[in-house]
C-alpha cells in the first residue's frame, strides 16, 4: 500500500488528548495534527523522535495533516491503525497471506451480533470472520499487543469465539507495523485479561495470524507471518 503523495516530514513535539499531536515541520512551522491511533502508543510518541504527516483537503476536517510514521532507533513505525484492514486486504488479494485465499469476496466492517468486525470474507468455502489488530509496541524483539486495556478488543475476542460455535470460521490478525520483530505475544503484564480470552480463543478454534509489515515512507507492505508465542512472557 503506498502512502498518500506529498508526505511531510518533522519532529514530534508532545502527543496529547489520545487523537492530537503538535509537530514541528522540518519547514520550522509547528502544526496540530490528527493521531489516527487509541492505544497508548508506548515507545512510539516519544518527543524529539521523527515522524511523516500525510494531508487530507476534505472539507469539514479541523485537522488537515495526519501522523502515518515515526521513527523510533532508526526504525519507521506505521502508527495509523485506520490503514490496517487494507493492508490485510491487499496481502489477501496479492496472495502474500496465504492462509485467506479461496475466497471470492472481501466486506469491510460488517456487523455480528454487537461488534462490528474488520473483513468477512465469503465464497464456496464457510464464511471467514476476520478482526484486525496494529500492533506497534516491541520488547526484546518480539511485538506485543495490546499496549493498553482493550476492553474492544476483549469483546471482539468473544464475538470471534461465537463464529466459531456457530460454524463459520473466526480470524484474529495482528499486522506488526514494524520490522524490527521476529515474533508476536500477547501482553499479558499490560491486559492479561485480553491475553488469557486470546488463549480461550486459540483453543476453541479462532485462528490466529501475525504478519510483519515493511514500513517506510515509500509504502507499507505484508511481507512475512510472524510465529505468535502464546505462552506467558516473563
Amino acid at each position: 500500500m503506498k502512502l498518500p503523495e506529498n508526505l511531510l516530514t518533522g519532529t514530534l513535539i508532545l502527543r496529547y488528548k489520545r487523537f492530537l499531536a503538535d509537530v514541528t515541520l522540518d519547514s520550522g512551522e509547528t502544526i496540530t495534527v490528527h493521531c489516527p491511533n487509541s492505544g497508548s502508543m508506548t515507545g512510539c510518541a516519544v518527543p524529539g523522535s521523527p515522524v511523516i504527516l500525510s494531508r487530507s483537503d476534505r472539507p469539514g476536517r479541523k485537522y488537515p495533516h495526519t501522523w502515518e510514521l515515526v521513527q523510533v532507533d532508526g526504525c519507521w513505525i506505521g502508527v495509523n491503525t485506520g490503514i490496517t484492514p487494507a493492508l490485510v486486504r491487499e496481502g489477501i488479494v496479492t496472495g502474500i497471506v496465504r492462509e485467506l485465499q479461496g475466497y471470492e469476496t472481501i466486506r469491510p466492517e460488517v456487523k455480528r451480533g454487537e461488534s462490528r468486525l474488520d473483513l468477512l470474507l465469503t465464497g464456496e468455502e464457510r464464511r471467514c470472520w476476520v478482526e484486525v489488530k496494529n500492533v506497534t509496541l516491541e520488547e526484546n524483539g518480539v511485538a506485543i499487543f495490546p499496549d493498553s486495556v482493550t476492553l474492544r478488543g476483549q469483546k471482539h475476542l468473544m464475538e470471534l469465539m461465537d463464529v466459531v460455535r456457530s460454524g463459520e470460521r473466526g480470524v484474529i490478525f495482528f499486522v506488526v507495523q514494524r520490522g524490527d520483530c521476529g515474533a508476536m505475544a500477547p501482553a499479558d503484564r499490560i491486559d492479561p485479561r485480553y491475553g488469557a480470552l486470546l488463549r480461550e480463543a486459540v483453543a476453541a478454534g479462532v485462528e490466529p495470524l501475525a504478519y510483519r509489515a515493511e514500513v517506510s515512507p515509500a509504502g507499507v507492505h505484508l511481507v512475512e507471518r510472524l510465529p505468535i508465542k502464546l505462552l506467558p512472557l516473563g
